[in-house]
């Protein structure tokens, strides 16, 4: 007899549009019953998705699949790091950063297809004060929009710009002190500092145009605050993948991070907001996940 493989679907039914229920259906006619032993869970509360993972784990699931955004993918991810089983992902969110870095088909039978093929690599994941992230963590004004992007009901590329539009006028750049690799030492006021493992935000807008998710390092982005007269140059450059070449961007490729701050502040990590202290130790776990890629 040949062994089935196990393959878990782990679904949050709120992300992005919410818009979920034809999925199962999809998921059942992909995968063949002689060969897969699926089991397709919801998730029904904050963290859920990381408990349902955990169990998934311990089972020794062959393939996890995230069916979300990025807030999904991290939950689901964090249980994964340094196992065995492998990641999925089917974009459902938002933003959905990780999955357009990754080039994963946001058709649904594709995307389905993709994981039935099981190619997989492993990438790097990183640490924020021992809280993973696998996309993209940052403080500063991109960590006070995710905080107010979570708290509203409305969801979209428009829905976030009107929220960057709003904040960014009154918004002052913070103090950092930022430690690099534990022997280079840069104070600064930015706008936000991002540690990117991927290469963007969401929506396609690389923040990171080089990250690379398995070269053992995370690209530290440092931004300046422009005046208002240069906001489309900036939006464009984002666009266009060639943000670094901005005189506002300073990216620097590194392996470890502390940046202190003077107040704990809200931080964002993979698209969630959250307070971690005033002091954030952020470090890179190369190689540490197995992950479906085209």
């Amino acid at each position: 007899m040949i062994k089935k493989k196990k393959v878990v679907f782990i679904i949050n039914p709120i992300s992005g549009s919410g818009k979920k229920a034809d999925i199962e259906p999809l998921i059942l006619s992909t995968f063949d019953k002689d060969k897969y032993e699926i089991k397709i869970l919801h998730t029904e509360y904050k963290s859920h998705a990381a408990e349902l993972s955990k169990n998934a784990v311990d089972d020794k699931t062959d393939i996890i699949v995230a069916v979300g955004g990025d807030g999904t993918i991290n939950e689901v991810a964090s249980q994964m790091i340094n196992s065995t089983s492998i990641i999925g992902i089917i974009p459902g969110g938002s933003g959905n950063g990780l999955a357009r870095h990754l080039g994963i088909p946001f058709n649904r039978s594709k995307a389905l297809n993709l994981i039935k093929s099981e190619k997989n690599i492993k990438i790097d994941t990183a640490t924020i004060n021992d809280k993973p992230f696998v996309s993209i963590a940052g403080v500063g004004f991109d960590a006070l929009v995710a905080k107010h992007f979570a708290a509203s009901n409305q969801r979209g590329f428009l829905s976030y710009f009107r929220l960057v539009a709003s904040k960014y006028p009154r918004y002052k750049p913070k103090k950092y002190t930022i430690i690099i690799d534990k022997n280079t030492k840069i104070k600064t006021r930015a706008l936000f500092l991002s540690f990117a493992n991927s290469n963007q935000f969401g929506y396609n807008t690389a923040i990171a145009p080089n990250a690379k998710l398995n070269d053992g390092k995370l690209d530290l982005c440092i931004v300046k605050k422009p005046v208002l007269i240069e906001i489309p140059l900036i939006a464009n450059l984002l666009l266009l993948k060639k943000i670094h070449l901005s005189p506002h961007v300073n990216i620097i490729p590194v392996k470890d991070i502390i940046v202190k701050q003077t107040k704990n502040r809200v931080c964002n990590i993979d698209g969630e907001a959250i307070k971690l202290g005033k002091v954030l130790d952020i470090k890179i776990k190369a190689l540490s996940l197995n992950i479906i890629i085209p």
